[in-house]
């Protein structure tokens, strides 16, 4: 007999996205079937019945071709594979097919700003040299009065042009192992055409898009203005480099792919975009009716603990998207980001500070974990959970200095500490590192915490008041509520200071109480689900409650 849960979820909707959440994968540390170390397609495979379990619509699995993993993967050699490491195609082929059995869809990442310098084609133009067709695919610049083309800064640290032995500079906008492809060349435009096909024929639903908003250069290679004398990193309107008007032109290309496929049994096929733009006006371009169909709301991800800053966020999101007819996409943390337990276990002024350099109250910080998952998943539109977010990790701020893997290590001279701390490998099971996350007692890439015995997923799978278990009944009741999901929300009159409330139709309150004092509940049929313990009527601090009404 089939499963009618997986049947309701892969039937053919055209608008599945719009409520989806979706569960992030970071293939190197989500699970090891061969036991090297190193989290792989065949690890995945083999946690699918979890993530079925645990309620999520569909995965986003974060880049697994081929790569000399200078950037965690996001320097890509080669578009058509899979990483070794990680497993083969017929691998990525068979996680494709029994996740559309258990009623997941697959999300991939596609990087088109830049490749790896390890990619065949930027080998070729290193070896071609000036004014050949095949530096034409990359950003090769002469001289400009002896020094770089320009004063652009790396998002890692660092200029953004290298010098090769010709005399000639390309541009990297992030590491120095990662030249940008020149989005000006129809060559590239119709290779990333065949990359988006390849992936839609062999069953992917989506894309999410690496820096949506960074392929298109200004070709006059304007100087951007300077900072505390350094330049400047902001993402200004008219910045040379960032939001340039010519990335809707991609973004257009791209939908008309996706929409070929409309027609397919599978349906519709989906990108979401990472592109961190504020305010809400900038984002909601990227998402009008002819371009992608969701984009990373990162404003409520930097959002503070703070019930006014929260209510801006949501309000201004929610109306800019609403104008474009698109839904908001919610996101907490993901590979890039401080976990936001510990985030929010912070004073709200340094939340987003590096590693090991702010006091942070961890059972604070998953108090009000808890209660912004309950949040995250009441407000309309979609939802992201980055892996172990489930599990109520926190960042692992002490790693040695011998293991940091993150670029931003290296390009900042050893002064920032970088992602590591969020990518450390997913505790399953066990009392002692390496938790289940390969087979024997082999250590992972990224070493775990001794401590973390009380945080697995075996361990907090028989407890009704574990964070897993919050999130298990959570997505429970969000799939079958009619009014969580895609929709629309309006703030309640009635709501203290300090309180953020919200009701859907039909029936359904979100309160959560970000005041320094408990509150009393509003009226109620019935309490749904809380983050916290309630008693006698109270809704006490740092908790939120799904109210039936």
């Amino acid at each position: 007999m089939s499963d009618p849960v997986a049947d309701s979820r892969t039937r053919p909707a055209d608008d599945w996205w719009r409520s989806a959440v979706v569960y992030q994968v970071y293939p190197r540390s989500f699970a090891d079937a061969d036991g090297d170390g190193t989290g792989d397609v065949n690890g995945i495979r083999a946690r699918l019945p979890y993530l079925a379990d645990l309620g999520v619509d569909a995965i986003w699995i974060s880049p697994w071709y081929p790569s000399p993993l200078l950037d965690g993967g996001y320097d890509v050699a080669d578009y058509r594979d899979i990483n070794p490491e990680f497993g083969t195609l017929a691998d990525a082929d068979a996680l494709i097919a029994e996740a559309h059995a258990l009623g997941l869809r697959i999300l991939i990442d596609l990087v088109p700003n830049h490749c790896s310098w390890e990619h065949p084609w930027f080998q070729a133009a290193l070896k071609a040299g000036r004014g050949s067709a095949e530096r034409d695919l990359f950003w090769f610049r002469d001289t400009k009065d002896g020094g770089p083309p320009t004063n652009w800064p790396a998002a890692f640290g660092g200029g953004a042009w290298q010098q090769i032995e010709d005399g000639q500079w390309y541009l990297h906008l992030f590491d120095i192992s990662q030249p940008d492809w020149n989005w000006d060349n129809p060559k590239v435009i119709e290779e990333f055409d065949a990359i988006l096909r390849f992936w839609f024929d062999r069953g992917v639903d989506g894309f999410r898009i690496d820096v949506a908003d960074s392929m298109a250069k200004d070709p006059t290679l304007p100087d951007v203005p300077l900072h505390n004398g350094e330049p400047t990193r902001e993402k200004y309107v008219g910045n040379p480099f960032y939001d340039q008007p010519g990335v809707h032109t991609i973004h257009q290309r791209w939908r008309a792919i996706a929409d070929e496929y409309a027609d397919t049994p599978q349906g519709a096929r989906v990108f979401v975009a990472e592109a961190w733009l504020s305010p809400a006006e900038r984002l909601a371009q990227y998402v009008r009716p002819d371009e992608l169909q969701s984009a990373f709301n990162f404003d409520a991800l930097r959002a503070t603990w703070d019930a006014k800053d929260l209510r801006e966020v949501i309000d201004h999101t929610t109306e800019n998207l609403w104008a474009v007819g698109a839904p908001a996409t919610w996101v907490l943390s993901n590979h890039d980001t401080i976990r936001h337990r510990t985030r929010y276990g912070r004073d709200k002024r340094d939340a987003l500070e590096g590693a090991g350099v702010v006091p942070t109250d961890l059972q604070l910080g998953l108090r009000r974990a808890r209660a912004a998952a309950l949040l995250e998943l009441a407000l309309p539109g979609g939802a992201y959970i980055y892996q172990g977010d489930e599990l109520g990790l926190p960042e692992v701020e002490d790693l040695p200095e011998d293991v940091l893997d993150d670029p931003t290590w290296e390009r900042s001279g050893h002064t920032v500490r970088g992602r590591d701390g969020c990518r450390v490998p997913i505790p399953w099971s066990g009392t002692e590192p390496p938790f289940g996350f390969g087979p024997g007692t082999g250590q992972p890439w990224l070493p775990q915490p001794a401590d973390w015995s009380g945080l697995t997923a075996e361990s907090q799978a028989g407890d009704p008041d574990s964070h897993l278990s919050l999130y298990k009944a959570a997505l429970r009741i969000r799939r079958d509520h009619p009014a969580l999901g895609d929709g629309r929300l309006v703030w309640d009159a009635d709501a203290p200071a300090g309180v953020l409330s919200f009701t859907r139709e039909p029936g359904f309150r979100c309160v959560v109480n970000i005041s320094d004092a408990p509150v009393t509940l509003p009226p109620h049929q019935e309490v749904l689900l809380a983050s916290d313990q309630l008693a006698d009527g109270v809704l006490p601090v740092d908790t939120t409650v799904w109210l039936a009404v």
